[in-house]
């Protein structure tokens, strides 16, 4: 397949590295002569030098014989216009555009992103889906990380190993045996600064990053064996009334009406706007790290805060601050990678990247076929997908003991009807089933040819 990615920035760096490691033909074009030059030697692939909104341009990175155009640059008029050439003049099949300004996504304006007019086929907003992420994991305190999957019916959770945990020093096996009515894998784990597949002998230790497969109705009862039975909170703190923060308290106001929402926003007139858009959360005006203002806002009483700035080091600090007075759950934006590793030592519970939640959300709609959902997890950890089972899939009518899966593949759950399996060696999977997989980023590749799944266009 022929990918071509406007945008060298940390998205359309990323979005290329997946593509090209799976053998597609990527082409990255970047305004910045310095990114270009540093994507193309750093992935070993073909990076141009110019403007994607410019026909020339396009045709220079093989436009007429591209499958689909991902456009992540800096600028949303620049990434509608190349989506426009790529359907006017080159008849892409597939164009994927990053949109930011709010203006463009009324949904009274949604007409315009029709085939006859502007034809986007997916607009991605990395703020509503970093609010909806934050969102996910408010529902279901004591976990980093929250995924649903094949309709609600399975999710994937993140939850840490912290003092006390019971479940530290049990071979998995073990753990199996004292619940065996719990629908549950374990399919990857994060110790300091290495990631595995954990196996039946393995044992979990003090500070493990946990990623759990686990039946929708068996969550709470599989946080309260990892140790954490947090309540929902009910007092809440946003740091941060942009984008994010609003759409974030909008969306608690809609689902979670009882909830108590405060806001604190550094722009007067950006406060006023917030205030406005609300029905119930109350909007106050001044700097996120100012002892008065966390003061007036209770964050010592808060059950959990969030941070969402456009700063880094704001959001750290107020979360950290708003810890040290007595506040729950700290959920921060972190844009910058290098602030990743340290948030869990810094106390912070959940970190959320807006880049990888933007990659993670372009991904699924590249991959099609079979596979109906993909979601990264970590920074070149893996994959946890979801697919369907068709006839040709190497799966089907063989018990999971002798099929030949992938090195770096563990099947989490099979879904059959209203019925959610744990997959054991005895397990045989039947034509229409889901199957949610956890691939190691080397062995995604397989799982897509293990399902006859080919990266389609739409």
């Amino acid at each position: 397949m022929k990918v071509i990615v406007c945008g060298a920035g940390q998205v359309g760096f990323n979005i290329a590295r997946y593509l090209s490691q799976e053998d597609n033909d990527v082409i990255v074009v970047d305004q910045s002569a310095e990114l270009a030059k540093k994507i193309g030697n750093s992935l070993d692939i073909k990076a141009i030098n110019g403007f994607a909104s410019e026909p020339s341009v396009l045709e220079q990175a093989g436009a007429p014989d591209a499958d689909m155009l991902i456009a992540v640059t800096q600028s949303d008029e620049v990434n509608m216009i190349a989506c426009q050439i790529a359907h006017s003049l080159f008849d892409i099949t597939t164009k994927i555009a990053r949109v930011r300004k709010q203006g463009y996504l009324d949904p009274k304006w949604m007409n315009l992103y029709t085939r006859e007019n502007m034809p986007i086929d997916v607009i991605i907003s990395p703020e509503r889906e970093v609010a909806r992420a934050v969102s996910s994991r408010l529902q279901v305190p004591g976990t980093f990380d929250m995924i649903s999957l094949v309709n609600d019916k399975v999710k994937l959770v993140g939850v840490r190993c912290d003092e006390g945990c019971p479940v530290v020093n049990t071979p998995l096996r073990q753990l199996t045996q004292l619940f065996p009515d719990l629908n549950v894998t374990i399919v990857g784990v994060a110790r300091q600064e290495q990631t595995f597949i954990p196996t039946a002998d393995d044992q979990l230790l003090e500070g493990d990053e946990v990623y759990v497969v686990v039946d929708s109705s068996h969550v709470q009862r599989t946080l309260s064996i990892f140790g954490h039975e947090e309540p929902e909170a009910r007092r809440i703190v946003i740091f941060g009334g942009g984008n994010i923060g609003l759409f974030l308290a909008q969306q608690i106001e809609a689902e979670q009406p009882s909830v108590n929402i405060k806001v604190i926003e550094a722009d007067k007139s950006r406060a006023e706007l917030v205030a406005r858009n609300l029905k119930r959360s109350v909007v106050l005006n001044g700097d996120v790290i100012d002892p008065e203002i966390m003061e007036e806002a209770n964050v010592s009483l808060a059950e959990a805060v969030i941070a969402v700035t456009n700063d880094d080091q704001a959001n750290i600090l107020a979360s950290l601050l708003s810890k040290r007075a007595g506040s729950g759950r700290a959920i921060t934006l972190v844009n910058n990678t290098t602030f990743e590793p340290i948030t869990p030592a810094l106390g912070i519970d959940v970190a959320v990247s807006p880049r990888n939640i933007t990659v993670s959300t372009i991904l699924q709609h590249v991959r099609r076929g079979r596979i109906d959902s993909v979601h990264t997890l970590r920074e070149g950890f893996g994959e946890i997908i979801e697919a369907e089972a068709i006839q040709t899939t190497s799966l089907v009518g063989t018990p999971l003991s002798e099929a030949d899966l992938p090195v770096g593949v563990l099947v989490g759950a099979v879904v059959r009807g209203d019925e959610i399996l744990v997959p054991r060696g005895s397990t045989v999977v039947n034509v229409n089933d889901r199957i949610v997989l956890f691939a190691a980023a080397d062995a995604v590749k397989q799982v897509e040819q293990m399902f006859s799944v080919r990266l389609e266009y739409f």
